[in-house]
């Protein structure tokens, strides 16, 4: 016996981290006042030098995964995406508190080594780090036959970033009267899927369903990636827009997510209907007949990440950034009521 016999391929997988490797190389982002990456992919350990300029640096760590999506990628035979989603769900988390992402790493779990899917995988790692400006500073790839089905594999993303002590955005700044604007989501994100494949799978659709006016199949809609907010942000950031708080809408929806960006004694008053709420999400509500706060507490619904600013900062905003739209304002709630008000008065989501 062997360990290939038992379903372990070492000579395979060292191939697939010297491919890591190479990739890794063409695809580094230069960081200023910072050499970066000490080293290079498959030591024990991956090595990063601080960049400089920094008074009081303080690091800022993250880590997610993409959750049941992976089954509908797996599926359709498409991985690129949620190699996207992976950076994509770290890095916007890191970035709520001012930070800029500096590394990420990536933990890849398999029953059976597949390399033409997980290198549209890793692919995808490396496209969202270049799109958020960090570097892929290494990771693991785990073979567990006998643990996961052949073909099946799971994803878990780590993120490390930087910021000032005294531009940390911890919900202190956030005053009654600032604004909520929203940047718009890419589609479902990450977040939900558990209810969409239910969904799906009761009425009996199949993935290359194509719905009435969608453009695209099920599959294809809903594997999207998720939105990288990074460079939205900084645009603001460079530009001197004064940012109050921020907040990544994932799991739990605008509820759960948006309070997390403001002070204890706060809530946010939403407009009802001030925004569109996409094709896609309007459609799961019907096929699901799942109740509007429902659909509120489980997806974003069009808004990807939230920009809390004064009002004075909105002219300016709305001009680097033309896609946000207003959403409402932070109030001081009274005693028992909801950190997020206004969802009560929505009514149905279509218009």
């Amino acid at each position: 016996m062997d360990y290939r016999s038992a379903g372990v391929d070492i000579n395979l997988g060292r191939a697939f981290v010297k491919g890591i490797r190479e990739r890794v190389e063409r695809t580094k982002v230069p960081f200023s006042g910072s050499s970066g990456t000490l080293g290079g992919i498959g030591g024990f350990a991956g090595l990063f030098e601080l960049p400089a300029g920094y008074r009081a640096p303080v690091l800022v760590a993250g880590t997610d995964g993409v959750g049941t999506k992976l089954e509908i990628a797996q599926q359709w035979g498409q991985h690129h995406g949620v190699g996207i989603d992976l950076v994509a769900m770290c890095v916007n988390d890191v970035l709520t508190v001012g930070a800029k992402p500096l590394f990420f790493l990536d933990y890849v779990a398999t029953g059976k080594l597949e390399p033409e899917a997980l290198w549209q995988v890793i692919d995808g790692i490396l496209e969202g780090c270049q799109e958020a400006g960090c570097q892929l500073l290494g990771g693991e790839t785990a073979e567990m036959p006998g643990f996961y089905p052949p073909g099946k594999y799971d994803l878990a993303g780590f993120c490390v970033g930087i910021v000032e002590r005294a531009d940390i955005l911890d919900g202190s700044r956030v005053q009654a009267g600032d604004r909520l604007w929203a940047l718009p989501s890419s589609g479902l994100h990450s977040n939900g899927f558990s209810l969409v494949r239910r969904i799906v799978a009761e009425r009996g659709w199949r993935w290359d369903h194509q719905p009435s006016g969608w453009a695209r199949p099920l599959a294809e809609v809903f594997l999207t990636p998720t939105r990288i907010y990074v460079q939205a942000v900084q645009r603001l950031q460079a530009a001197g827009i004064p940012i109050h708080g921020m907040a990544h809408i994932t799991g739990g929806g605008i509820p759960e997510n948006l309070p997390r960006c403001l002070a204890p004694d706060q809530a946010a008053r939403l407009q009802p209907h001030s925004w569109p709420i996409p094709q896609e999400f309007l459609w799961l509500q019907e096929q699901g007949q799942v109740e509007t706060l429902e659909m509120f507490n489980t997806f974003n619904l069009g808004v990807g990440y939230v920009l809390v600013v004064p009002p004075e900062a909105e002219d300016l905003l709305r001009s680097l950034l033309p896609e946000a739209f207003p959403i409402g304002e932070v109030v001081a709630p009274c005693p028992g009521e909801s950190r997020v008000l206004g969802l009560e008065a929505w009514g149905s989501l279509a218009p």
